[in-house]
């Protein structure tokens, strides 16, 4: 079971591929963060294949899996996008993008054939693809007196606390990034430190 402070993704881009009678599926998976990436690279692939009959795709964006879309690009309505958000369900994953270039081989495959058609090759790319859990984390800053950064760093060094950034001077700044699940303990800890006080950077 999954923690609920962590999501699937995928690594790197990865491709799959798909032949029936005559028509050629290309499918390409990224790793996306946000919806203007998926707005680039789409324009990106529409130049690249821009002798291609169809470009369909769909994407989830947000760790919990809340903004997606899905588009048919001109195949009839519901043959294409959404069997490749299908697919991403069914690997439990966010923050991808999957596209898949269809070359029309000169028959028609029909509704089931086409269905099938980008159900298989978005799951062969995905099945190509590194699948890594990630955490959800949030970015803090911490300033504190130069006489008491060792407790801070005490409480950064206890929870295994990733260190982004840190400047030493009369007054010091140290930016660290806390798995979301940690975040009440360590802000708990750290407002316990004598002249220390948090900014949260983002959400």
């Amino acid at each position: 079971m999954q923690a609920d402070d962590t999501y699937q993704t995928i690594e790197l881009k990865a491709e799959g591929l798909y032949k029936e009678k005559g028509s050629r599926f290309i499918a390409l998976a990224f790793p996306v963060s946000s919806e203007v990436q998926v707005k680039a690279i789409l324009d990106d692939l529409r130049q690249e294949y821009h002798d291609a009959r169809h470009h369909s795709f769909a994407y989830i964006v947000g760790y919990k899996g809340e903004r997606w879309r899905t588009n048919d690009d001109g195949e009839p309505s519901g043959t294409a996008g959404k069997p490749i958000y299908g697919q991403l369900l069914s690997f439990n994953l966010t923050n991808v993008l999957v596209v898949v270039v269809r070359y029309f081989g000169g028959t028609k495959l029909g509704v089931s054939g086409l269905i099938n058609a980008y159900k298989t090759a978005a799951c062969n790319a995905l099945n190509n693809a590194r699948i890594v859990t990630k955490t959800i984390d949030q970015t803090f800053s911490v300033f504190v007196d130069y006489p008491l950064v060792g407790e801070v760093m005490r409480v950064i060094k206890d929870l295994s606390i990733q260190v982004i950034e840190q400047q030493f001077d009369t007054r010091c700044m140290v930016r660290v990034s806390v798995r979301q699940s940690l975040c009440g303990e360590f802000t708990s800890r750290i407002n316990k430190v004598e002249s220390a006080w948090i900014d949260s950077v983002d959400q």
